[in-house]
């Protein structure tokens, strides 16, 4: 039997970054406090636990003082830095610099389109962690579009300033641009219509997509990394599972199913942004044993 991990999977250069600073600051046997989970994999998560990282919610965050805090890759919304100021904690800021060139974006963008009495729409998540710190960036008052229905709470006879979080697919990215074209001509009777559109996804990440159509065509069963909590993970498997109908969703070991080998010559191993290499090796070491 033929066991593949995809060379292109693994952590990108953001999530990489933040685990080193936290590895370099356990190293020197301080206390390392992260605010949130430092990436969307609870086994990564739960191996820099054991090495000393303690992960914190925000309500946890403002009680703390004169202390170290790790900012993960996803970012942060200006309350945070002011909280950190006002407690004399120390920020270790880990924030992706592709995430950070998009909060100052939005936040020049909405400054420029509230003098239109306009609206910044951010295509995301409600409630991801990199998406509460671009609305922080518009006092709040941007609106998250996570897909077509949620268009029902725009006002399509304003201008519109579209923004996206990083890690969304492009091709969700341009129906929902098409879609608020359309109903803003239908809403002001006109093409002339004041629509700034600001694609603004990774590709580091979107690149992945035609890499992993590639590696899943290459076998018969593929297995895919992610943890729960990952969008882009998510985004990745959904991409996987339409080039290749074998595809399985596994954050662990203990997912796997030894059926899904019977019969089968060859496995690909592939994962999200926020999956690390070890666990995709520890995932092809089981499937070994279970295919015995």
């Amino acid at each position: 039997m033929n066991i593949e991990i995809d060379n292109k999977s693994g952590f990108c250069f953001g999530v990489v970054n933040a685990i080193q600073l936290a590895e370099m600051e356990l190293d020197r046997n301080e206390t390392l406090y992260c605010l949130g989970d430092i990436v969307h994999n609870s086994a990564e998560v739960e191996r820099l636990k054991l090495n000393g990282l303690v992960t914190i919610n925000h309500d946890q965050f403002k009680t703390l003082k004169n202390c170290k805090v790790l900012l993960r890759a996803h970012g942060e919304p200006p309350k945070t830095y002011e909280t950190a100021i006002k407690n004399n904690i120390q920020l270790i800021d880990a924030s992706c610099p592709v995430v950070l060139k998009l909060q100052n974006n939005i936040k020049i963008g909405f400054d420029s389109i509230l003098k239109k009495d306009g609206q910044v729409l951010i295509y995301g998540k409600e409630g991801h962690a990199e998406v509460n710190g671009l609305v922080g960036q518009t006092n709040r008052r941007a609106i998250v579009i996570g897909d077509i229905e949620d268009l029902n709470k725009v006002d399509f006879s304003k201008p519109i300033n579209l923004f996206s979080q990083t890690t969304k697919s492009i091709e969700g990215f341009y129906e929902i641009q098409n879609e608020i074209k359309k109903r803003m001509i239908k809403a002001q009777g006109t093409d002339d219509i004041e629509f700034v559109v600001n694609d603004t996804i990774c590709r580091q990440v979107s690149h992945r997509q035609p890499k992993l159509r590639d590696f899943v065509k290459k076998h018969d069963v593929i297995i895919f990394v992610s943890g729960q909590k990952s969008s882009n993970g998510k985004m990745l498997y959904q991409v996987c599972k339409e080039e290749n109908p074998n595809t399985y969703f596994v954050s662990d070991i203990d997912e796997l199913k030894a059926f899904w080998f019977k019969k089968t010559d060859s496995i690909g191993i592939c994962g999200a942004t926020s999956t690390p290499r070890w666990l995709m090796e520890k995932i092809a070491e089981n499937i070994e044993i279970l295919s015995i």
